[in-house]
Order: structure tokens, then sequence, then C-alpha cells
């Protein structure tokens, strides 16, 4: 140990397909639910957590609730008093409160570190949340015509890999058709109970996949979702001063980029690159550079799949296929369980479940599951090293994890 490392003893998530409105809950009992389920699963005491980090995109929105930094101490007496943050950046909100804590260990401030991702989105009809979810993007400037404001800007993505590249829509229906599946396996997936079509032979039937903004159907999309995650984050001063603790994970490298809120703005920033989004390359090829590795040291990713479009994205900006070749990554079964680079084994967003503010910590979650051989059904054969990738907004902000398996003993 050298003092610069960061631990995960611990991870929790809810299970995303409840409706915690119907159900009479709120932000303080989903708070309270994921910190004792984390605290839990870490093995430690209240007492022991020095520092909070909460994220969340759209508590004043959904639930009239803003200044989410205090609600674990509201909730937990243990709390009161300890200094707290909320985070907000779009759907990476969580992975903003991640990269928060880990800078509060690193620099010495505090060696225990509590992250937690809250969202809640079923309080309000579909098209109401749909409406909150697009103050995303950049308001009064663009996606006025849209009905959907985020399948919308994705089905623009997807326009634009077709204007520069080509593109076969078949393939976003086998990029569903798969997490769809991997869902069946994940116990917390919002869809594992779903009976789907199979999107290869019904994927265009209007009845059974119906449109929802330009070529994006209704399983090219991400769910409405309540839920949460969180883990606990430690130091190296924090495990020589309790030597009985035994972390499951290391986080071993973390990339950060953000760019401007409008769509178009980026695809012209991007005009002569052979990436449409650079900047999430660069995010992925920081964390991964800190981390030591290359493409192929990782065993698996989690990635931002809000649309299918999106995970197409990413398949070619980790450098998975060459840019605009992602079809090959999906054709050839290189993303699938026991391919090269399986790709969201938990189902990712569009059938996991997407509660905004807590999709970065669910990341990191099952990454450090897998990598410490406690994902279940989900698991990918000896997996040591995990990746994420989460974004927010139109990539506005994207941030890139590396996970890597902590030492035996």
């Amino acid at each position: 140990m050298n003092d610069t490392n960061v631990w995960v003893l611990g991870g929790y998530q809810s299970d995303f397909a409840r409706n915690l409105t119907r159900e009479g809950g709120d932000f303080a009992s989903l708070t309270a639910e994921v910190i004792d389920g984390t605290l839990a699963s870490a093995g430690i005491a209240p007492r022991e957590i020095e520092v909070l980090h909460v994220g969340n995109a759209f508590g004043e929105l959904f639930a009239g609730q803003g200044h989410l930094g205090a609600m674990p101490a509201t909730v937990r007496d243990e709390f009161w008093g300890l200094p707290a943050s909320r985070h907000e950046a779009a759907c990476a909100s969580g992975s903003i409160a991640m990269l928060s804590a880990i800078a509060d260990l690193r620099t010495g401030d505090y060696d225990c570190a509590l992250v937690l991702g809250v969202e809640l989105e079923k309080t309000v009809p579909g098209d109401q949340g749909a409406r909150y979810l697009g103050a995303a993007a950049w308001a009064g400037h663009e996606g006025e015509e849209a009905t959907f404001m985020w399948p919308y800007m994705f089905a623009r993505v997807a326009d634009e890999y077709d204007r520069r590249y080509g593109i076969d829509d078949r393939y976003l229906r086998a990029i569903a058709q798969l997490n769809l599946a991997n869902a069946k396996r994940n116990p917390l997936a919002q869809t594992r109970g779903w009976d789907v079509p199979d999107l290869a032979v019904n994927g265009t039937d209007d009845g059974l996949n119906p449109p929802v903004e330009g070529r994006l159907r209704r399983y090219d999309c991400s769910q409405m979702t309540d839920g949460g995650a969180g883990v606990v984050l430690v130091s190296d001063r924090y495990l020589r001063a309790h030597p009985n603790v035994r972390p499951v994970a290391r986080i071993a490298g973390w990339g950060h980029r953000t760019a401007g809120l409008g769509l178009e703005q980026k695809f012209a920033k991007s005009a002569e690159d052979t990436l449409i989004m650079p900047h999430v390359a660069q995010a992925v090829s920081q964390a991964f550079g800190r981390a030591g590795v290359a493409l192929d040291g990782i065993d698996g990713l989690e990635t931002h799949d809000c649309f299918s479009a999106s995970e197409y994205m990413a398949i070619d900006h980790i450098g998975l296929t060459p840019p605009g070749q992602s079809w090959r990554a999906i054709e050839d079964g290189s993303i699938e369980m026991g391919g090269r680079l399986p790709i969201n084994p938990s189902g990712g967003l569009i059938v996991g479940g997407h509660p905004v503010g807590a999709t970065g910590v669910r990341m990191i979650v099952d990454a450090a599951k897998q990598v410490s051989d406690g994902a279940g059904d989900m698991q990918v054969e000896g997996a040591s090293r995990f990746a994420t990738l989460n974004i927010g907004g139109s990539t506005a902000t994207t941030v890139s994890f590396v996970v890597e398996a902590a030492p035996a003993g």
C-alpha cells in the first residue's frame, strides 16, 4: 500500500423493479434502506463513516425534494454533524459522487466514505417524467420538436453513425435483446420478469415493439426507475488501522470528461474526428491509463445503455472495434457472456433499470461483485478487472472507472 489506494468494502443495490410511490415510500425510506444495506455488506458500523456523498439528479422535479446531502443525517442519527454533499451531473450524478469520495480519501482528509445514489422517477406519469428528464439537455436550444427528449436525442446519435459510417438497425435490436437476456439472471433487474418478443424476428413490429422517437423503439429505451445503490470506500490508512477488514475490490483507475450540453455542438466538434464523441474515449483512456491496463486487460464492462444507441457508441469508443464498426463486436459475439468483452452482464440500463442518480454507483457495485466472484448467475468467469462507463446527458458528463480484485489474504 502506498496511501493512495481506494478500496471497496461492500455495496448494495435496491430492487429496481419496485415502485416506491405505490409502496408509500419516499427519499427518506429509500435512503435509509440503501444506507443499512450498504453498511451491512461492508460489515462496518455507522460510526466508522467519516464523510458522505450523495448522487441525485432530479429530486426537486420528481419529488419536490432538494438538499439530499442532508438526507442521510435525517434518517440516521449517527450521521448527524458529518460532512455530506449532494452531487448532480444528470445520469452521471452517482459517478461524480464517487469521484468526490475518492478525492477525499486520496487527500487523506478522511479514511472511510459512504457513497449513495438515490432517485425516484415513478412519482408522476411517464410523459411528465420524460419532460423532467429533459432538463439535462440544453433547455430551449434543442429537442424542441421531440415528444420524448432522450429517445429523440439518442436516435440522433444513431442517425449520426448512419451519416458517417452507415448503421443497420438490427444491431440496435441485438443489443437490446442481449441485455434483456442478461437481465433474466439478475435478481434485482427491473424487467427480469418481463416476457419480451424475439427482437430479431419482431423487432420492427409496431405492435410488439412500437416506435418511440426516430429509429428507436420501445425495447431500445431504458425505463423509468425508482432505486438506489451505495458503496463504502476506504483508504490504505483505514485498512492498516483495521487489519481484520478485507476489501472486496480496489478502484484502480478513473477518468472524467465534460463537454457542452448541446448534442449538435458535439457533432460539430467531432466533425473531423473518426469518433463521434472523442471526449468519451478520452475518459475511458484516462481510466485505463491510471489503472495501468489496456482494453485486453479488462474482463468486462458495465456501460451506459440508456438506449441501444449509447451502447453501440460505447463499443467503438472503448476501442473494441475500429470507429464506426461496433456492429462487428455484436455480430461475432464479443460482447456476450463468454465473449471477448462481456458488456452489461447485469442487463444494463435498458432492462436492469436506470434510477439516474444511482446508476453510476450501481455500476461500481456490480463491478465489485464481478471481481470478487460474487455476481451469482451474472458472473463473468475468472473476472479480475471490470470497467464502467457512465454518461450524463448527451455525453456532456462522462465518467469511467476500472475496478479490480483485491489481493488475497
